[in-house]
């Protein structure tokens, strides 16, 4: 049976530990691997690396992991293990990736995958020069609300796409008054690579030029509207970074993408994230697993009319879509097939010049704000 030995980096946070090791790495391994397009089954065998020793044995204790490590060079020396994947901080990701890359592993990481551009792009061309396999998580691509939209898009539903609204968000605790917050403090601290604009553009990039059109231009207002938290030891902290942004993207096609995003906002609808689509002859709204759709056929005709309440339930006027297949989990579906991109070099369109792409326009967002202006987002040499 073919093996692949995996190096999990970073997995003991939220996204790490939750979604890319247990939903995923040891879901895929407690079901004895992935079938390969020869019929051969493809086992996979994780060791999980982290500076800290207790969390490290408690950590493989709990879902029997066989091994596991504090010495991340041994790790990356070992020609047991082909695949490094980094699920860590931020501003260790370009470092670590390269390091990697240098020890001859295939790459995988969550995004973004740097704080800056310069860095970013160095880092797709060393992996590009390499010869070796490599991405960068695009999880919401495979949420099964947007792979809805997707097919909506590929049947003609929608006639000429106008526009796409997004709505992203939640309220995070501040943390001061009984409730703790649900989000790690580093995430509101710039030194740490903080900062929704940063975290959250990344994501709109990929969504926005995979499923609607190449994003040819940026408007970006970001804001700090809670100046103070309470951190993770009961501390206050005062929030030096965005955690709000408001952004407007030109696509191409002549298509206008506008997104909010947002850690202090009360949720009043369908889902933590929305995507509403726009077309001439019809309309979706998505959230991460369902999609609702109004064609122009079904579409009622209001009128405006202040001085009597409203006589339409608009939501009643939209429809379903039926879920024709079954949907697994996103990060899984994507580490699957990075590890028969690997095993047999099947097809990966998530490659590292994609997590430049995200940090290109998250960095112009960022000077979008600062400069009050719309910029251009030029084509990256890679």
């Amino acid at each position: 049976m073919p093996r692949l030995g995996i190096i999990l980096h970073g997995v003991t946070g939220r996204m790490g530990y939750n979604q890319h090791l247990v939903r995923s790495i040891l879901a895929i391994r407690d079901r004895g691997g992935i079938t390969l397009q020869s019929g051969e089954r493809l086992e996979i065998d994780p060791i999980i690396v982290g500076r800290n020793r207790d969390k490290m044995e408690q950590l493989a204790k709990r879902h029997d992991i066989a091994r596991w490590s504090t010495d991340l060079d041994a790790a990356l020396a070992d020609p047991n293990d082909q695949i490094f994947f980094d699920a860590g901080t931020t501003l260790m990701r370009a470092e670590l990736i390269g390091r990697a890359l240098d020890a001859g592993k295939h790459v995988y990481c969550e995004k973004p995958i740097s704080d800056d551009l310069r860095t970013a792009v160095k880092l797709a061309r060393k992996a590009r020069a390499s010869g070796l396999k490599h991405g960068v998580v695009q999880d919401k691509l495979f949420l099964p609300g947007l792979r809805k939209l997707a097919l909506l898009r590929d049947s003609g539903f929608f006639g000429k796409i106008l526009s796409v609204r997004g709505e992203f968000g939640y309220w995070v605790f501040e943390g001061d008054w009984g409730v703790p917050a649900q989000r790690p403090s580093w995430n509101y601290r710039k030194k740490d690579g903080g900062g929704i604009i940063l975290d959250m553009l990344c994501h709109w990039r990929y969504v926005l030029d995979n499923l609607f059109g190449e994003v040819k231009a940026v408007s970006c207002l970001g804001a700090t509207h809670i100046p103070s938290r309470i951190d993770e030891q009961g501390r206050a902290y005062d929030c030096d970074t965005d955690d709000a942004a408001y952004a407007t993207f030109e696509l191409e096609g002549g298509i206008v993408a506008h997104i909010n995003s947002s850690w202090a906002v009360r949720v009043r609808r369908d889902d933590l994230v929305t995507f509403q689509v726009d077309g001439t002859h019809g309309s979706a709204v998505a959230g991460l697993t369902k999609c609702w759709t109004q064609h122009r056929v079904n579409t009622p005709k209001p009128v405006w009319n202040p001085d009597q309440p409203q006589t339409i339930d608009f939501y009643r006027t939209w429809d379903e879509v039926p879920d024709t297949q079954a949907f697994d989990n996103g990060f899984k579906a994507q580490w699957e097939m990075f590890l028969r991109h690997v095993a047999e070099d099947g097809p990966w369109p998530h490659g590292l010049e994609a997590g430049a792409k995200g940090v290109q326009l998250a960095e112009l967002g960022l000077k979008s704000w600062a400069e009050r202006r719309w910029l251009d987002v030029p084509e990256l040499e890679l």
